[in-house]
């Protein structure tokens, strides 16, 4: 994510929290000029993500605060490590505790859940990636947090692939005049990937030549009877052929993965990694600094 936005990401959670009257707990009970030792430990195991977002919540919000990072995005941390430890002044240790641990935790959590997508397909050759079934505003944080958990990304918005899924087929007229449309309009740079609900639509896509199918909602069968299709014409044979990118999507679970990958699919797409995934427990801790 590009510093500006994050900033203003980060100063909206500030405006939340402090509005126009600002931490009236810690200013009536904490002296000026109290410093303090905070650290940020892990209540469970996880993969960790968002550090550089805690970071730069409090380079935001107070520049001397010092921080120590002991774990960096993509650690498997136990519960009680400590990942984070903080110094500087206990206003701003205060003030910043739970922007900062709301950022870690979401993202710690969206990281932990795909590690364990991740991991039932491991071996498989298929690939586990988000969607754009994100939080507003916090699309960029949130995959790099999938990322932090070994999967990967699909595109980033509406801007960056064409994706053309049921409802443009419908309001298109069909698979040939979506995909004509899309040739005709989008540059050469620009992949184009068709949301396939059946094997006829699979057939017609096939003849239209298109970079890649979203199999969406299909049994394992039907999959599988995909694949085999998409594998076998005659545009994918010979050492010069271009891949036909195969995803596969729709009511993906733990258990069901295995099954999914074992079809010959290249990538398994899940908005559940992000909008299924719970924040994960961290706390952070202050001592006076001696």
């Amino acid at each position: 994510m590009t510093d500006p936005h994050l900033d203003r990401l980060i100063d909206l959670a500030f405006e939340e929290d402090l509005a126009s009257a600002g931490d009236v707990t810690t200013r009536a009970t904490v002296p000026p000029g109290t410093r303090g030792i905070a650290v940020v430990r892990a209540k469970e195991s996880l993969v960790l993500a968002g550090v550089d977002v805690f970071t730069r919540v409090f380079a935001r919000l107070d520049p001397s605060v010092q921080l120590e990072l002991h774990h960096r995005d993509g650690a498997v941390v136990d519960k009680g490590t400590a990942v984070i430890t903080a110094r500087g002044g206990a206003h701003s240790l205060l003030i910043g505790e739970r922007p900062a641990l709301n950022f870690v935790m979401r993202l710690s959590g969206i990281a932990t859940l795909t590690a364990q997508m991740v991991a039932a397909v491991r071996g498989t050759g298929a690939q586990i990636v988000d969607t754009r079934k994100t939080t507003p505003g916090w699309r960029q944080i949130e995959k790099a947090a999938v990322r932090a958990g070994g999967g990967g990304n699909h595109r980033t918005g509406l801007f960056d692939g064409v994706l053309i899924k049921d409802n443009h087929l419908e309001a298109a007229g069909g698979v040939r005049a979506a995909v004509q449309g899309a040739r005709a309009s989008a540059h050469h740079l620009l992949k184009i990937e068709v949301e396939c609900a059946t094997l006829a639509q699979v057939d017609e896509c096939l003849a239209m030549g298109v970079d890649a199918l979203l199999l969406d909602n299909m049994d394992e069968p039907t999959m599988v009877e995909a694949v085999r299709r998409v594998r076998a014409h005659p545009s994918q044979q010979g050492p010069g052929a271009l891949r036909i990118v195969l995803e596969a999507s729709g009511n993906m679970t733990l258990e069901r993965l295995p099954k999914v990958a074992a079809t010959g699919v290249d990538l398994i797409s899940m908005g559940a990694l992000t909008h299924q995934a719970r924040s994960c427990d961290l706390s952070m801790k202050l001592k006076l600094e001696p």
